[in-house]
């Protein structure tokens, strides 16, 4: 038998004894060691992730031990990964031309199926990235950070653009962080001034922006009234994406990495009139997550800085409810499975 958190219903978790899986047909057996606390975890405990059935075992921000492998390939017994969690179907148009990461079948761990906050997983050795030279919670800040690194990726951000990330939780802090490593220049906006100062804590930030009062003069003080080569937003929040148009300059890129039901909308003759490329960012790719790595190894990410709150699977019960409110000093939260 193995243990397994389980979220019951909305507002309802508990640790249950399960049985033990077996590696499924071609599928690697491993063990969890820590589970990055994600804002998808958070909505699910709360009642705010769409298409998701429960009971479910989340997480899918994972630092795994292999245990058994008997499929001939993928990383050896012993060895600690980092999990990519999107499975894809590798046959849909999607992943035909290369683009996994917007599979039209896929299944997400921790949220389509159950997810990695157990004892024991079967996953596909493709799914499975060996991460010599990284430690277990190094191995589990990699998802997280990838999502902001395929999102500047797909901003196609360089050293000439300013860029504007809007809202500091961990998703647009890796966004901040691979935009800052590409050699933009990097401004902040949140409604939160301790998450600033954190997001100055981490890398380079030129400049932050309170999300308050006229944001629109503040940006235009900032950018000497040209606006941002780049914009990301990383809210969740409709109204903010829909502000965040007017603050694309001309002939520059406006980012969505978070997602919210319903539509969003925005002034057509102003779109045009600055030529917004506008751009949706989902999930990770294979070369985000080598970035990623790479860029632990190097010594550009330091997960003891990131990492702000740790709890194990039985302190979680108590510890997921209470931060998905209690924000303050928040940056990461892993939980610990010995």
């Amino acid at each position: 038998m193995i243990e397994a958190l389980v979220c019951v219903q909305p507002g309802e978790l508990r640790v249950e004894q399960r049985p033990a899986p077996a590696a499924e047909p071609g599928h690697v057996l491993v063990r969890p060691r820590r589970v990055g606390i994600c804002g998808t975890d958070y909505h699910i405990y709360e009642g705010n992730q769409p298409f998701l059935n429960y009971p479910r075992v989340m997480g899918h921000e994972l630092a795994v031990e292999v245990v058994e492998n008997t499929t001939g390939t993928g990383p050896k017994v012993g060895t600690v990964c980092v999990v990519n969690p999107y499975l894809a179907c590798g046959t849909c148009h999607a992943c035909r031309r290369g683009n996994p990461n917007c599979c039209m079948k896929i299944q997400v761990l921790g949220v389509h199926r159950d997810g990695g906050m157990t004892g024991l997983l079967s996953l596909p050795p493709g799914n499975l990235i060996a991460a010599d030279g990284l430690s277990a919670d190094e191995c589990a800040m990699v998802e997280f950070l990838a999502i902001g690194a395929h999102a500047v990726r797909r901003g196609a951000v360089d050293s000439r653009d300013r860029v504007l990330i809007i809202g500091a939780g961990p998703i647009g802090l890796g966004a901040a962080l691979f935009a800052s490593l590409s050699g933009a220049e990097v401004t902040v906006m949140d409604r939160d001034a301790e998450r600033m100062k954190a997001a100055q804590r981490l890398f380079s930030v030129h400049h932050t922006i309170l999300a308050e009062g006229d944001i629109a003069k503040a940006v235009s003080e900032v950018t000497g009234g040209d606006g941002f080569d780049v914009v990301f937003d990383a809210t969740g929040n409709r109204k903010s994406i829909e502000a965040g148009f007017q603050y694309v300059a001309h002939g520059g890129r406006y980012v969505l990495v978070s997602v919210v039901q319903g539509d969003i909308t925005f002034t057509d003759a102003d779109f045009h009139r600055r030529e917004t490329t506008l751009l949706g960012s989902r999930n990770a790719t294979q070369v985000d997550f080598e970035r990623v790595i790479q860029a632990i190894r190097d010594g550009k990410v330091k997960s003891e800085a990131w990492i702000s709150h740790r709890t194990s699977m039985h302190g979680a019960v108590q510890d997921l409810p209470r931060w998905a409110s209690e924000k303050t000093g928040l940056i990461k939260a892993v939980i610990e499975i010995a």
